[in-house]
């Protein structure tokens, strides 16, 4: 009975899958076949706008040379478009034309030069007339076309007449760029096939054409390239691909205006009609069609694509012959399988077994995540405190180095104030008890009065300084505001604090900052870098030594970078201490004053603040270098993000 039902199961078993099998394979060729039409629709569709492309890029060339000499003749003209070799180079091109604006009253003037031209027919044109005759301000006459065999009908032509053309043309003249007419029928087709001409304005050399009244006032004419949308079309799509992909090309009007609705007086282009075979269409595969939109001279073309049965999109019999063969297999696997049937029983049980292992183990792993970020936490937030202890021993040091410092000019100033109180004392003792003063000994009193004011005054002078930079350096750390400041100025407010430490190393310190660099940035973070290297030089890149030398240089690169560079003659990093630099809490002074931090965040100020970038440089026994390439204005999006 259990044997009975396995087989039954087992035959359910094989119907699924070669149902299945068939399935996934008609899907499978339904897909293969989508891509290989969605490959031609957009090798057609690419072969278009590249051909496109290099025909207005042919505009942009004439163009250019009106812009070098914007009075082109005819002589030249027809000579520039014979060395473009049309007929072979360019075989979708009906004719190349040059269109001139006329003011009505210059028109019998203008008929006249052109019927006597003779630069390129000896003979003239005396038959040269404008049409279709009419009366308005300003004509848009073609006075050359190239080549004039098969466009007799187009020379002379009066485009101001013809409102399709003369809104092309307006739209041109306004904007200055390459503009496309809508679907036309060519004076010199005879057989009505669609059509459409791209042309670009030319504008008179030096002069301005930033606004539309400029441009309309500089205008010289336009350089124009007639198509037959058949011919074009034929260039572009093997006759081959056609009987198995229907192509219908739309207008879809300007870019900027609304799509007019679909129709005859829209559609440029039907491969129906130019299939060059004798067999008859195939029928259109069902859901196998795709558009796209081709962007031409400030138009949008539509171009549809159906696919048609056949070879190219139709359905291969191999799968139903492959299905056979799976079923064929699976049927010989199944006296296979009701042997192992009881083993299958027993595996099933040891993967339940193995299931429930394996969910306990996701626990415990779940468990030990937990305990990892909370851990993790703990360390951020351990090395946030570090780092906020480091910025306070930083600002206690200078609060040391400056107070040293005040020390010797208040000093000094005491002193002096003391000699000064005791020469008054005596000199009043003297005019009381002599009852008369000599001239001598009262400008000898003043003389010493003055030296006395004159040491006072500079030394409390040097005081004034000593603060000022302290307090700009302590309230530039402390706020962390963005303002504008020259580099010099801060270096110099830093170094001030340093002086004792730095007097007291031995270290000379050579500054080659200019004094026009100005940032707009964060003058504490950078005074916080400044004071890190400072304190690193003298901790470590000086230590042993009894003197040393700091060179700092500054010099802009670009007009919105800066590379500064601090370099010591110290005892240098090997390459193993160099790799670990910027690790937070790695130290080669550690229990001697080193806490590990202070390149860690020398790096996140100057990456992550600053917005800039870090490089050291050490050779061992040779000293160190460290370079900043730092912005000098933080963009809004930077500092948002």
């Amino acid at each position: 009975m259990v044997r009975g039902r396995g087989y039954l199961a087992f035959f359910v078993g094989i119907c699924l899958t070669a149902w299945t099998c068939y399935f996934v394979l008609e899907e499978q060729q339904k897909l293969q076949v989508r891509a290989g039409f969605q490959r031609d629709a957009e090798k057609v569709a690419r072969d278009t706008q590249n051909r496109m492309q290099i025909y207005f890029d042919t505009l942009h060339g004439m163009k250019g040379v009106y812009a070098v000499n914007d009075r082109i003749d005819r002589q030249h003209f027809h000579r520039f478009v014979t060395e473009l070799k049309i007929e072979r180079r360019y075989p979708g091109f009906q004719a190349l034309q040059f269109v001139r604006p006329v003011p009505d009253a210059g028109l019998p003037a203008f008929v006249e030069r052109v019927k006597r031209d003779t630069s390129v027919d000896p003979a003239g044109y005396p038959d040269f007339h404008v049409h279709p005759a009419s009366v308005r301000s300003q004509h848009y006459i073609i006075e050359y076309t190239e080549p004039l065999k098969g466009n007799e009908n187009a020379f002379g032509l009066d485009l101001s007449a013809l409102p399709q053309h003369l809104k092309a043309l307006e739209l041109g003249r306004d904007s200055g760029e390459i503009v496309a007419t809508e679907r036309i029928t060519l004076v010199q087709d005879v057989t009505g096939e669609p059509g459409f001409v791209a042309r670009a304005p030319l504008y008179r050399k030096d002069l301005p054409l930033d606004t539309t009244a400029q441009r309309r006032e500089a205008l010289v004419g336009f350089v124009a390239i007639v198509f037959r949308m058949n011919t074009l079309m034929r260039e572009i799509v093997e006759p081959s691909l056609l009987e198995h992909l229907h192509v219908r090309i739309e207008d879809a009007g300007l870019q900027t205006g609304q799509p007019p609705a679909p129709g005859a007086d829209t559609l440029l282009y039907d491969s129906d009609g130019r299939v060059e075979s004798n067999q008859e269409h195939a029928e259109l595969v069902p859901g196998l069609t795709t558009s796209t939109v081709l962007p031409v001279g400030q138009r949008n073309w539509i171009i549809k694509f159906e696919g048609r049965s056949g070879t190219r999109y139709g359905r291969s019999r191999l799968p139903v012959v492959l299905i056979g063969i799976a079923g064929v297999v699976i049927s010989a696997l199944i006296a296979a399988l009701l042997v192992v049937n009881r083993r299958e029983s027993d595996a099933r049980h040891g993967l339940e077994y193995s299931l429930k292992e394996l969910e306990h183990q996701k626990s415990k792993v779940e468990e030990a995540r937990n305990d990892l970020s909370r851990v993790v936490a703990t360390l951020k937030q351990a090395q946030t405190n570090l780092q906020t202890s480091e910025k306070m021993a930083s600002l206690g040091a200078l609060v040391a180095g400056v107070a040293h410092e005040l020390n010797t000019p208040i000093g000094n100033s005491l002193l002096t104030a003391s000699a000064l109180g005791d020469m008054v004392r005596d000199f009043e003792r003297r005019l009381k008890d002599d009852g008369g003063l000599k001239r001598s000994a009262l400008e000898a009193h003043m003389n010493d009065a003055r030296k006395a004011c004159d040491i006072m005054t500079s030394s409390l002078t040097r005081a004034a300084d000593l603060i000022t930079s302290f307090k700009q350096v302590a309230v530039d750390q402390a706020s962390g505001h963005r303002r504008r400041f020259r580099l010099d100025e801060v270096l110099h407010d830093t170094l001030a604090t340093y002086a004792a430490q730095l007097r007291r190393a031995g270290c000379v310190v050579s500054v080659d900052v200019p004094a026009d660099l100005v940032f707009d940035s964060y003058p504490g973070s950078l005074s916080q870098v400044f004071s890190n290297l400072i304190g690193n030089a003298l901790l470590h890149g000086f230590d042993g030594r009894e003197s040393g030398t700091l060179m700092i240089s500054a010099h802009r690169e670009g007009a919105d970078l800066v590379t500064l560079q601090f370099k010591d003659n110290g005892v240098g990093m090997s390459d193993v201490v160099l790799h670990k630099i910027f690790d937070p809490f790695f130290t080669t002074k550690m229990g001697q004053g080193g806490s590990g931090l202070g390149m860690n965040i020398v790096y996140n100020i100057v990456t992550s603040v600053l917005k800039g970038t870090i490089r050291v440089e050490s050779v061992p026994a040779q000293g160190t270098s460290v370079t900043l390439v730092l912005p000098v204005w933080l963009e809004e999006e930077k500092l948002q993000a």
